[in-house]
């Protein structure tokens, strides 16, 4: 696990668009990416748009969602849309490289259909499809994807994706497994604000309860593991 801490969300955002790029770098072969909704992710897309619309060879990365709300493309709640509004609209994207959940169908059908795309689309080791990156981030409750911890069985599906229900709206979401999530070559968690401190303190120091939290659960099996933090968030930890 590696942490990195920096002054604020915009130099998150700073810090996380390079390595991105430099992911890309790395290889000519596609790049599976599964992205993460938050105001955290949409800080970073304004960066990027702005700053690397023309250096990014945007043509081998492939967009994926690691959850999503069950509402159609065009609603505000729709992390696809805030991609959209935040990113894909300001860059020359191509649009086959766009692989979003159809949040405006059935949720049960659609996490069989987006398991099964998943499935296809990325390469994939006995464990599974192996995606290139996967980026999460984590609520104030610990939860990390739509993996909350009252549901946190889910983490163990078999299945690539689920159905989850948000604990206080009971909105459905779309949402891939644990395995999915510890089965990437890497993960990033992009956390920032005052709010995420109890949490991070708790699954980075593995205190007292931290196994009750579904982002402590994640711990992809390559080990390449990095947080994003700014330092509100990594306020209590001992650096």
């Amino acid at each position: 696990m590696k942490l990195k801490v920096y002054p604020d969300k915009n130099e998150v955002a700073k810090a996380f668009s390079e390595y991105l790029k430099e992911l890309l770098a790395t290889t000519n072969k596609p790049i599976h990416v599964a992205l993460s909704g938050g105001s955290t992710p949409k800080a970073i897309f304004d960066y990027m748009a702005e700053n690397y619309k023309e250096s990014i060879d945007w043509s081998k990365l492939h967009l994926y969602w690691g959850d999503e709300r069950c509402v159609p493309p065009t609603d505000s709640e729709s992390n696809y849309k805030m991609t959209v509004d935040h990113l894909l609209s300001k860059i020359n994207f191509p649009e086959e490289n766009i692989h979003r959940v159809l949040g405006e169908n059935n949720p049960e059908e659609e996490a069989i259909r987006y398991g099964k795309l998943i499935e296809e689309q990325i390469p994939s080791d006995e464990d599974g499809p192996l995606f290139d990156l996967v980026i999460l981030g984590m609520g104030d409750d610990g939860h990390t994807a739509s993996i909350f911890p009252y549901n946190i069985a889910l983490w163990d599906s078999e299945n690539t994706c689920e159905v989850a229900l948000h604990p206080d709206s009971g909105q459905k979401r779309v949402t891939i497994t644990g395995n999915i999530i510890n089965n990437a070559k890497e993960v990033a968690f992009l956390v920032t604000g005052a709010s995420k401190e109890d949490k991070v303190k708790t699954i980075i120091n593995e205190d007292d309860g931290f196994e009750k939290l579904p982002a402590a659960l994640v711990a992809p099996y390559t080990e390449k593991l990095t947080w994003f933090l700014d330092e509100a968030a990594a306020k209590g930890l001992d650096l």
